[in-house]
């Protein structure tokens, strides 16, 4: 966890002008707290001793003067402070979201949401307040550490070692408690991130929660994770409540032995009492560095926590890196070919995609149909390289889609997934997304081939009008048509529709199949069909099974010969009509009285 803390100090390289000029300010705080006993130990000895009123006066001016300079020293340092840490944590913030940007499909099906937002909100401030707060304290407490020694042994080396005498001892107490605290944070910001994916889930799904009446259950789901968190912060504070005890006892231990050996040296005239009196001052600076460490050891050990999951992001492997050298695809005709590719997800044992081989010349609709689980999103998923194969190759207009560039191929292909995912911001935003220099008139016609420029004519401000987080204020086929517009705007070569009509009502899907086959033109068009007027209309179909392409033709050629195909029509896809299966097949309900 240390190496992770010290990695996160390196995001201070933009700020090293500001953060030196803290540091000097930390010496410059440092310096009057060693100055100020000096000072007391002249008025004590020469002052008060030889009635010297005048030298009284001025050794207090004198400490009120290094309180003033300690005091500006102490405000430039926070305010320095302060701009630093929050720079830095700035820079973390925009670095682990571009990570996350830039991490592959497979990165973000294993994670969970609410520890994500935990890592970039909660851990970052944690790091943030180390950065800002407890660096410049542990280096404010080793300047001070560093200069007490020297002066308590300059002054009186007897005295000073029996002031040594509970420094080990402390020492100890202090790097048990680190090492102790440090795994305890780190499960207490895992139990945080756990909390805050289950608050995401339920406002995300409160809908559903509210159709089953589920709110009780829901309720206690959460309040079983905030017990457990609340169990993690007290085991942390009991830990904490019981480590300071120890260090104020052995603090309280070195100046009863230096007070008691300080008394005899006074009474035997080899030392006096201001020198007792800024001794005993420089031992209490002396203690104070490890009474802030000790306190700051809780804020490290979060940090270090916080820290090392913000680099597990950073230092996550991408399971889809683009090559060093991939060419950038330019204007293509959208001929797609699958040779013998097998898939299997990172972490997973068993394939999903199993010896896969087709071809599609471009112009082409083709629908991919199959068994629920089959492979088809899977399938889908690798034209635009979602995911990478585990062997053979996925080609768009011969090229090998590892040997282009990410940008340059996502950008030729449409892509309408099975979850319309819209983004907070206006219905025109939304469209935009994939060309935001589009013109009004190009808006506007990629919305009717969706058909959906009349629904949205219908809404308050039309084209401006906000959808809402998630597009909430929207139905979902609403939904659908907003994202195939959003497909159609930036013409693409191929288009890939994932089950993109499953959420609109038979006359819009007509409607819009319609207006679909004339924007298809030009275009390779990968159709994963839940509806077999859909499916019907498709020049080829790739019937999947078990990850393996069962059989591959038209919809008459497939009714003539495969039965899987044929039972799949009838008991899967929607509105199919009474079907002639092969002699040898029954479908499903055949035979029933």
């Amino acid at each position: 966890m240390r190496k992770a803390l010290v990695r996160s100090i390196r995001f201070l390289r933009r700020y090293r002008w500001l953060a030196t000029l803290a540091v000097v300010c930390v010496l410059a705080s440092s310096a009057t707290d060693l100055v100020g006993p000096q000072i007391l130990r002249a008025i004590i000895d020469t002052g008060i001793a030889e009635g010297d009123l005048g030298y009284v006066l001025r050794g207090s001016l004198a400490l009120v003067g290094v309180a003033i300079v300690g005091g500006v020293a102490s405000f430039l340092q926070g305010y320095l402070s302060a701009r630093v840490s929050h720079g830095v944590a700035f820079d973390m913030r925009n670095t682990i979201f571009e990570k996350l940007q830039d991490l592959s499909f497979s990165y973000h099906d294993r994670a969970q949401t609410g520890q994500l937002i935990t890592r970039v909100t909660s851990d970052v401030d944690l790091v943030r307040e180390f950065v800002g707060g407890g660096l410049v304290q542990a280096v404010s407490a080793v300047l001070i550490l560093v200069g007490a020694v020297a002066l308590l042994l300059v002054m009186n080396v007897r005295l000073a070692v029996v002031a040594f005498v509970a420094i080990p001892a402390t020492l100890a107490v202090l790097l048990l408690f680190v090492r102790r605290l440090g795994p305890m944070f780190r499960e207490f910001q895992a139990r945080l991130g756990g909390l805050n994916s289950v608050l995401q889930e339920n406002v995300a799904g409160i809908r559903v929660v509210k159709a089953f009446a589920r709110e009780d259950f829901e309720a206690e789901r959460y309040r079983v994770r905030n017990q457990e968190l609340l169990d993690q912060g007290l085991l942390v504070r009991r830990t904490v409540a019981n480590a300071f005890p120890l260090l104020f006892s052995m603090g309280s231990f070195g100046v009863i032995l230096v007070t008691g050996f300080g008394a005899v040296q006074i009474v035997n005239g080899t030392m006096t009492v201001g020198e007792l009196v800024a001794f005993t001052s420089y031992l209490f600076l002396l203690l104070q560095p490890l009474y802030i460490i000790g306190f700051g050891a809780q804020g490290i050990a979060r940090a270090s926590a916080s820290a090392e999951r913000l680099f597990e992001i950073v230092d996550a492997q991408n399971d889809v890196v683009e090559r060093t050298g991939a060419m950038k695809l330019e204007s293509i005709a959208g001929r797609v070919e699958f040779r013998d590719v097998h898939l299997r997800y990172p972490g997973d044992t068993t394939e999903v995609l199993r010896g896969v081989s087709f071809s599609v010349e471009p112009d082409t609709t083709v629908a991919v149909v199959g068994a629920t689980g089959s492979g088809k999103t899977s399938l889908v998923n690798l034209i635009p390289r979602f995911y990478d194969v585990e062997s053979g190759a996925v080609l768009v207009d011969g090229n090998d889609v590892r040997d282009v560039t990410l940008s340059s191929l996502r950008k030729r292909i449409g892509m309408v997934m099975q979850d319309s995912v819209l983004f907070s911001g206006s219905v025109r935003d939304n469209i935009t997304y994939g060309r935001p220099d589009a013109s009004d008139e190009e808006v506007v016609s990629a919305a009717a081939a969706a058909q959906a420029d009349e629904f949205i004519r219908a809404l308050p401000d039309e084209y401006d009008t906000l959808v809402g987080e998630r597009g909430v204020k929207l139905s979902g086929g609403q939904r659908q048509r907003i994202a195939i517009a959003r497909a159609l705007l930036i013409d693409p070569r191929i288009l890939i529709m994932d089950d993109s009509t499953s959420s609109v009502d038979a006359q819009t899907e007509a409607a819009l199949r319609a207006n679909l086959d004339t924007l298809m033109a030009g275009r390779t068009t990968f159709i994963v069909a839940q509806r077999l007027s859909t499916v019907k209309r498709a020049e080829t179909i790739l019937v999947i099974d078990d990850g393996r392409i069962a059989d591959t033709g038209s919809h008459d050629e497939l009714l003539e010969r495969s039965c899987l195909y044929a039972e799949i029509a009838a008991s899967q896809l929607v509105g199919a009509e009474r079907l002639r299966a092969p002699d040898s097949c029954s479908l499903p309900g055949e035979g029933d009285g």
